[in-house]
């Protein structure tokens, strides 16, 4: 009975720590999504981009200064990236979502390509920095200590970002933005740095994510695709432009992967979309989506 608790506490545990990176990953999609109307489907390629930024830096040898450096490397190459990609996307803002996916993907395969011709076609590991590559013994059963700091990890950013868009200036500026950008603009505000402000932050979480993620994925070719796809169904199931749909459909769908590979490996996939389909067919606009922009 010990072993059954264990196994399936652990599953749940998995669970929670795919769920805590896919919310960081998938919320600044929302956010550039559901509030500035842009669909960037170079969101996993920044993911992948954090990645290899880690397993380059820490070389496969545990290390906290280079882990951390890796984090903040990543944090500066996601801001420029994401102010880039709002400037590319800008001229796209009045056409439709057809044109923006169009020129982001091709983002995507070039950031993929040229990753591929630096690093290779081998996947590469990220070991996770010392002290937190052990285990912690639950119910008998080992469980990886840094997936344990990664679903606090993920708490605590889900708390800071929620915070930054409900509790602050910039997020009130945001807000009011989406909900009536002539309005902003007629007293004296930038529409253009308010977007650029989204995207870089929402960038800035895709690059930081592939680091924290890089302990357990790794870094390799074709991870972006794998990794754009779940954030693309968290923001579907959540809602867009809302931080706790992100949350909420991260966790949800970090259960499905885990209990689903555990239970039903067979039908791991169509138990996703399956919830996917649910979630469409009885909240079109998601869990928690409003109309466009909404942050509830």
């Amino acid at each position: 009975m010990t072993g059954w608790v264990a196994a399936n506490l652990i599953s749940v545990l998995n669970g929670l720590a795919i769920g805590a990176l896919l919310f960081v990953l998938a919320v600044g999609l929302s956010l550039v999504f559901g509030m500035m109307d842009v669909l960037n489907l170079a969101h996993g390629a920044l993911f992948v981009v954090g990645a290899y930024v880690a397993a380059a830096l820490t070389g496969g040898s545990a290390s906290w200064g280079a882990f951390l450096g890796a984090l903040g490397l990543a944090a500066v190459i996601g801001l420029l990236a994401g102010g880039l990609l709002s400037v590319m996307t800008e001229p796209l803002r009045r056409r439709s979502h057809l044109d923006q996916a169009l020129l982001t993907l091709g983002v995507a395969l070039i950031v993929a390509e040229l990753l591929q011709i630096l690093f290779g076609d081998d996947p590469l590991a990220v070991p996770a920095p010392p002290g937190l590559d052990g285990s912690t013994s639950i119910f008998g059963a080992a469980y990886p200590t840094y997936r344990l700091v990664l679903i606090g990890v993920g708490a605590v950013l889900a708390v800071g970002v929620w915070l930054l868009v409900e509790r602050t200036t910039l997020g009130a500026l945001v807000r009011a933005t989406v909900a009536d950008r002539d309005m902003v603009a007629a007293i004296g505000v930038d529409n253009r740095r308010v977007k650029i402000t989204v995207f870089a932050l929402g960038s800035l979480l895709a690059t930081v994510a592939g680091v924290l993620g890089g302990p357990v994925y790794g870094a390799s070719v074709g991870l972006d695709s794998t990794v754009l796809i779940l954030a693309l169904v968290v923001v579907v199931i959540g809602g867009l432009g809302s931080v706790r749909g992100a949350l909420v459909g991260a966790l949800v769908i970090g259960q499905i992967e885990s209990l689903g590979r555990a239970l039903l490996p067979d039908l791991a996939s169509f138990v996703l979309f399956g919830a996917l389909a649910l979630v469409l067919v009885v909240r079109p606009r998601g869990l928690f989506g409003g109309r466009s922009g909404a942050t509830a």
